[in-house]
């Protein structure tokens, strides 16, 4: 715990076998009162060696996606009495020990969501992101900020931690469940008006990283854009979206 504040981290997995115990023993155990794994019906042994290792671990017999396998994430760390959630990836490409920081961040009561963003520093491409990803963040991120009037350095990583207000108040269930639920939920933590900050986060990339093809990568990005539009319609009252009802469909503690 960080201020009595209860510290959860929750791990997304699909196919994470061979990173998942380096992942897991770079958790800061010192805070973190609780670990959660969500697999999304793994062809590995994730969830076996995820069970050895003591985790408490939820299994999607069907694959869900990688949103439905964070809606599913989230859920769990509400009903374990989480106040602050972080969301690390078991495939070690962000690293576990920025988690104190991102937490107490939260729970001191700076921000609300916290970003690790692998651009802030400029090491993204020292570990090793390729070009077209690194220049596609670029433009996604600049042309985002423009069109929803915000100053991130990115919204595309997968490493963030959330108060326990925030995952109550989004209508996160009203997400996609494939790769732009990351975006759309940051633009809800926006669009509601939290606080967001962001850390500099070095970031892997090697064969049993977790990574996304090309024509996904397009298809992340269209999503991204569509997401952008829709925030900046809402703000003015030009259309009603169900990702920006404050009436949709939320989480349950």
């Amino acid at each position: 715990m960080i201020n009595g504040k209860k510290i959860c981290v929750v791990m997304p997995a699909y196919n994470a076998e061979k990173t998942l115990k380096k992942t897991y023993d770079e958790i800061p155990k010192d805070i973190v009162d609780d670990v959660i794994l969500t697999d999304d019906a793994s062809q590995d042994e994730t969830v076996k060696l995820s069970r050895e290792l003591d985790i408490k671990t939820f299994v999607h017999k069907e694959n869900r996606g990688y949103g439905g396998n964070q809606k599913t994430c989230y859920q769990a760390s509400l009903k374990s009495g989480a106040d602050i959630v972080i969301m690390l990836h078991p495939d070690y490409q962000y690293s576990p020990k920025l988690i104190t920081p991102m937490a107490f961040m939260i729970a001191e009561g700076i921000f609300d969501a916290v970003i690790a963003s692998r651009i802030l520093g400029n090491k993204a491409m020292m570990g090793g992101m390729p070009l077209y990803k690194y220049i596609s963040n670029r433009v996604l991120t600049l042309a985002e900020n423009l069109i929803i009037q915000q100053k991130l350095s990115e919204y595309h990583s997968g490493y963030r931690a959330f108060s326990r207000k925030v995952l109550e108040t989004i209508p996160l269930l009203e997400n996609s469940n494939d790769f732009v639920f990351d975006n759309q939920m940051l633009c809800q933590t926006l669009y509601f008006g939290f606080d967001v900050g962001e850390l500099s986060c070095p970031a892997l990339y090697f064969p049993d990283a977790s990574s996304i093809s090309f024509s996904r990568s397009v298809t992340y990005g269209i999503g991204v854009m569509q997401t952008a539009m829709k925030y900046a319609c809402a703000k003015r009252g030009m259309g009603h979206f169900k990702i920006f009802n404050p009436n949709g469909k939320k989480l349950s503690g």
